[in-house]
């Protein structure tokens, strides 16, 4: 958390006159950032996040059409929720739900590894969220722990897919090639240059699967040269020795056919709700 400083209260304030700020969650400058606020006359707490719209490219606009398209005609459990849109000069405000548990790498930083049921009870929300983008032919092309927001700081938390600022529609058929996304969650066909489609997604799904479940990630590098080459050497996911003996058959198998190299015989959206996994 940061302090607010006088320039950003001002700039909210002209933007969203209701709302007092609080603190300063993050975001990523100087694209976005991300405020903690508080509507004046009701007391709810909100997140304000900041788009600097000035000057992006034609594809970051698209993007950003499509996360406001998508979260202004979504209610969903498991979807961050958008309250309000406001416009000033080069930037767009988003007014959106708060979520005060935090999100899903700092819960994993504090926890560590969690035991299968709780990796299945979020593997199942996160499968809820997803099935919304699949149904719109939506891909989020940025799931990452710090991407997935959470309700409470345990793990009867509920949670919120959220960041649809890389997101971008593709139906059946048509395919994506921009590279975009965070490496250690991005698909090999993506840092390959490769076209792809919504089974990037799943990728990322496995990798925050495989981080819940041991405590640390799959795949290493120091550059995205070295995390391919690491990617394609691997002919065998590293689980921890200190669980792999206790690990239920049904979660090694997700783990390794989400993170199947090959997109062609990754797993699918439908087979992952399908999967064993899930039913226990």
């Amino acid at each position: 958390m940061a302090a607010v400083t006088a320039d950003d209260a001002e700039e909210i304030v002209d933007a969203l006159e209701h709302y007092d700020v609080k603190e300063k969650l993050g975001g990523e400058a100087p694209l976005t950032a991300v405020w903690r606020a508080v509507h004046r006359s009701s007391g709810q707490e909100v997140a304000i996040k900041r788009i600097r719209v000035s000057g992006i490219n034609r594809s970051l606009r698209e993007c950003l059409d499509c996360e406001l398209n998508f979260l202004a005609s979504v209610r969903h459990p498991n979807i961050i929720r958008l309250m309000d849109v406001a416009r000033s000069d080069g930037s767009i405000f988003l007014v959106l739900e708060y979520c005060a548990g935090g999100d899903l790498a700092a819960y994993i930083r504090q926890n560590g590894r969690v035991h299968e049921h709780v990796a299945r009870k979020f593997m199942i929300q996160l499968g809820s969220g997803l099935k919304v983008l699949r149904a719109r032919h939506i891909i989020h092309r940025d799931l990452k722990p710090e991407n997935i927001l959470l309700t409470t700081h345990t793990s009867e938390a509920i949670l919120k897919v959220a960041d649809f600022g890389l997101s971008r529609i593709v139906c059946p058929g048509e395919y994506a090639d921009a590279v975009c996304g965070s490496p250690l969650y991005m698909a090999p066909e993506v840092m390959l240059f490769q076209k792809y489609d919504d089974k990037v997604d799943m990728w990322s799904i496995g990798v925050i699967l495989f981080e819940l479940l041991n405590g640390y990630l799959p795949f290493h590098g120091r550059n995205n040269v070295q995390l391919l080459r690491n990617i394609g050497d691997s002919t065998s996911l590293p689980f921890s020795q200190v669980i792999l003996p206790s690990l239920h058959p049904d979660s090694i198998d997700i783990c390794t056919r989400l993170l199947c190299k090959n997109p062609a015989f990754r797993m699918s959206f439908d087979e992952f709700s399908n999967h064993k996994f899930f039913r226990k």
